[in-house]
């Protein structure tokens, strides 16, 4: 097992962003990377925003004309990658698939997204056929691991970082986020992330409201919203019942009597408001107004260390979960190295007990005394079956060698290894 790639702990994003997979020539790299390199069985690629990597099965190859492939699939210079990749191989590449799968290797620590983005690459590469019984089997290894440590810590459970603090916060206040309308005002970096955010919990009715209508446009076309002009935001918060504000202007852009105009024809239902922003979008007086919860970014600033302290707490647990599966992985992998042994002891048994019943089959057919022929029949099974292991054994005696005479002992629990110590 090998994994070869870069993330952003290693490589700036410019980098990143040239290295990245496009969907469209997934498959043609997947089968490019078998058909070039006899050594590799089977392969895998996960590509996002914050990671590209290899997942491979492999014979022998070497990670420097890997290196040099994918240089060349995306026409750049080899020189400017090497130093910003890693691999690694067996079991910790296995440990690392784990950690990414689980979000331990995120940008965000634990965040949810990467699970999905793990299994769609996992997905693609079955259907793409790159893959076999060797990676589907590491595979599933990987996402039970994952899923476990979703399922025993706290992984995902607290909020660190404020764009996601204002969701997890307006999820307290209102059971069904996909039922509330929510203004977005703000086009920036922070409102995108929260326009994620909201999306996975099943937002689906969200105006976007900027002082660039591009700006707003452009996001709003990504998440199927409407996007409006800073000016309309007294109109649009007429029927949100969830505003997040995040903009870069020096003066507030939503005040307490446009709030308070909203709440009355709103009849007073509950409004959760988010300001982001330094200096602030929304007058600290909107907080006065009953029914409206106001919150800032320094209250969202404590939520999030809190969130931070604790996923680093579940994340030791993880590490855990993800040492004790490893552990049950090499005892497997050492099981298997005896099969083939194994079978072989197994056929050779099988195949003399077959030959002797034959011959004694034979006898009793002859008219011998069936007394005489299973007790010919016994002691012919076990010269037959101890005949190879008693000159190996006689051999190393001879030799000095006592190892297989130590392990014979083991084998058959004899209890004679006083007399070889």
């Amino acid at each position: 097992l090998l994994t070869l790639g870069l993330n952003h702990t290693t490589a700036p994003v410019n980098l990143r962003e040239q290295v990245a997979f496009d969907a469209s020539r997934l498959k043609f790299a997947l089968l490019e990377l078998c058909d070039e390199f006899p050594g590799i069985r089977e392969s895998a690629i996960l590509s996002t925003c914050n990671r590209t990597e290899l997942y491979l099965a492999v014979d022998q190859v070497s990670e420097n004309d890997l290196i040099e492939w994918m240089a060349r699939h995306h026409q750049i210079d080899a020189g400017e990658l090497i130093s910003h990749i890693y691999s690694q191989r067996d079991l910790e590449a296995a440990r690392h698939m784990m950690r990414v799968a689980a979000g331990l290797d995120s940008l965000v620590l634990g965040e949810p997204q990467i699970l999905g983005q793990f299994k769609d690459a996992v997905r693609a590469a079955r259907d793409f056929r790159s893959t076999g019984p060797e990676l589907d089997k590491a595979f599933s290894k990987v996402l039970s691991v994952a899923k476990q440590i979703r399922t025993e810590t706290a992984i995902g459970r607290n909020p660190v970082s404020v764009a996601y603090a204002s969701v997890n916060l307006a999820s307290r206040i209102f059971s069904d986020l996909s039922t509330c309308k929510v203004v977005l005002v703000g086009a920036g970096e922070t409102i995108q992330l929260v326009a994620e955010y909201l999306i996975s919990q099943g937002v689906k009715f969200i105006d976007v409201v900027n002082r660039t209508l591009a700006n707003a446009e452009t996001l709003a076309a990504s998440i199927k919203g409407q996007a409006f002009a800073i000016a309309s935001i007294g109109d649009r918060i007429l029927d949100a019942d969830i505003v997040i504000a995040s903009t870069g202007s020096p003066v507030p852009v939503l005040g307490k009597g446009a709030v308070e105009r909203a709440q009355k024809m709103r009849r007073f239902k509950p409004m959760f408001m988010v300001d982001l922003a330094v200096p602030r979008d929304i007058e600290p007086e909107v907080g006065e107004i009953e029914s409206v919860y106001l919150y800032t970014i320094d209250d969202l600033n404590t939520v999030v260390e809190e969130g931070l302290e604790q996923r680093q707490e579940a994340a030791h647990r993880a590490e855990q979960i993800i040492q004790d599966a490893l552990s049950d992985w090499q005892r497997e992998a050492r099981g298997f190295q005896a099969v083939n042994t194994i079978r072989s002891l197994r056929e050779t048994a099988q195949t003399l007990s077959i030959q002797e019943l034959e011959r004694a089959q034979n006898a009793l057919e002859a008219g011998k005394n069936p007394e005489e022929v299973l007790i010919s029949l016994s002691h012919s099974l076990t010269n037959k079956f101890l005949h190879e292991p008693t000159v190996a054994l006689r051999r190393a005696a001879e030799q000095g060698d006592l190892s297989l005479i130590k392990a014979t002992n083991r084998l058959f629990d004899l209890n004679d290894m006083e007399e070889l110590d």
